[in-house]
């Protein structure tokens, strides 16, 4: 599996493809509405195979632009598939497509002049990746709900909603992923995503992310051939963020790992840890040993011993890692080195870019992650639901967290810093160990399932490992 997963693309560059399609003659705008008609059918049928020999009351809304086109489309192939449709125009069709698209409907059927209150499948074609807005009273109750494109009510580019939104079992989008299919409320909203390819060929430096296996595999060689991390822990009682951050690092696969503690905590961590090394020497002595490749900082390490180690670490410019207590002793508009991965949660984020984090509130988080990568010269992983990952040159990733809500507990994101460290002592780019830790955390939270705790993810990696690897 690639490093990057699918394309996913904004409204905007998903028109600027289109148009450029229509110009160099390579489709036509109503040759697309009909493709894409036939993707949502097909869809509809492969999600819910037992509908071809029940058909179900269909009620599509059809909206103004070339959505509401792709709806006269979706409306007139089932009803040549005998299924009993309604076509309700939320207004009249703008575009030249659409209006040609709607008469060929009204030369089978009439536009319904109001809403039925119940109906059994109803197809959401309103606005698609036009500008959001909600739809006032067109909710009427229904068994199967699908949108085109994307649910009404939902920032295909941001993610943001607007009440009241349409809510959808599937969810039918053309060409590539949309940002808002994954960002905020989309996930919800926007139920189980098929991405239907109508012959064009999306460029992105924006994508889902996907672990790369290359970096998990293990040939030949000894412990010191896949690198040795090393993960500063903090006082006694306070062990146990980095002890997690520890035996992340080594179950993806570090040759060695070292937990680095003071020497009043060293009881404490060694009736917990047997794989793990312990040390209790000075930073400065342990950063002249050119084995270690990987770094953790932060985890449960205490804000004032995080602030006195990070003139060191940085200094020695080797890949690490700086989470929790080291993000809040970093302080606001940090400037590190490119070896660097920074993994906030929204609260440490918005303490270190607080302009960035106020805009959330009505821009992209992928673009407040980009923004933010660039002014600190290196990676981040901006961690939540709709966690996002960036890296100075502009590349980002998103990572599809459907399914992996009992990650909110406790340690979790310690988990997170010690995978990211462990791949980083691996050989692995600051990019590609963000990215294939993020979605192995992911898998390993929906593998485990109900009940997860920080302590289950690095005993069930090795489950998530055997499915990916060959």
């Amino acid at each position: 599996m690639p490093s990057e997963g699918v394309p996913i693309l904004t409204s905007a560059q998903i028109k600027g493809m289109e148009e450029h399609a229509f110009a160099a003659g390579m489709t036509t705008a109503g040759q697309m509405m009909e493709d894409a008609g036939q993707a949502v059918v097909d869809a509809i049928l492969s999600q819910w195979p037992d509908l071809r020999d029940d058909p179900p009351r269909t009620l599509v809304l059809c909206g103004p632009g070339n959505n509401g086109g792709d709806g006269y489309v979706i409306a007139r192939l089932l009803l040549d598939l005998g299924w009993p449709v309604e076509v309700f125009a939320y207004a009249d069709s703008r575009t030249d497509e659409a209006q040609a698209m709607r008469r060929r409907w009204e030369a089978r059927d009439p536009v319904a002049s109001q809403l039925a209150p119940q109906t059994d499948l109803m197809i959401d074609a309103l606005f698609g990746i036009g500008r959001p807005r909600p739809i006032s009273a067109i909710v009427p109750r229904a068994r199967y709900r699908v949108a085109v494109d994307g649910p009404t009510g939902i920032d295909l580019d941001t993610g943001l909603r607007t009440e009241p939104a349409f809510d959808a079992d599937l969810t039918v989008t053309f060409h590539a992923a949309k940002p808002g299919h994954f960002l905020g409320a989309g996930p919800a909203a926007t139920g189980r995503l098929r991405i239907a390819d109508l012959g064009l060929a999306p460029a992105s430096d924006l994508h889902l992310a996907a672990p790369d296996i290359r970096l998990l595999q293990k040939g030949d060689g000894h412990k010191y051939d896949h690198g040795h991390a090393i993960i500063l822990g903090g006082p006694p009682g306070r062990g146990g963020a980095a002890r997690l951050s520890a035996r992340a690092a080594l179950r993806i696969g570090a040759g060695l790992v070292t937990l680095v503690a003071p020497p009043e905590a060293q009881a404490e961590n060694a009736a917990r840890l047997d794989a793990i090394m312990l040390r209790t020497d000075p930073l400065a002595d342990l950063l002249t040993d050119k084995r270690i490749t990987g770094i953790c900082l932060g985890p449960g390490m205490g804000i004032d011993r995080a602030r006195d180690a990070i003139p060191a670490i940085l200094a020695a410019g080797r890949p690490t890692v700086l989470d929790a207590d080291a993000l809040t002793a970093l302080g606001t508009n940090p400037d590190l080195h490119p070896r660097c991965i920074l993994t906030p949660h929204q609260g440490e984020f918005a303490r270190m870019f607080p302009d960035l984090a106020a805009a959330m509130t009505r821009t992209s988080k992928v673009d407040a992650v980009r923004e933010a990568a660039g002014r600190a010269g290196c990676t981040i992983l901006l961690k939540g639901h709709d966690t996002v990952i960036a890296e100075p040159s502009g590349r980002a990733a998103i990572v599809d967290g459907r399914g992996a809500g009992w990650l909110a507990t406790a340690g979790s994101g310690d988990v997170l810093a010690g995978m990211i460290a462990g791949l980083l002592a691996r050989g692995a780019t600051p990019f590609a160990a963000a990215t294939t830790a993020a979605c192995l955390h992911v898998e390993a939270a929906r593998s485990f399932g109900p009940g997860l705790i920080a302590e289950d993810i690095p005993e069930e990696l090795p489950k998530v490992l055997r499915a990916l690897l060959p």
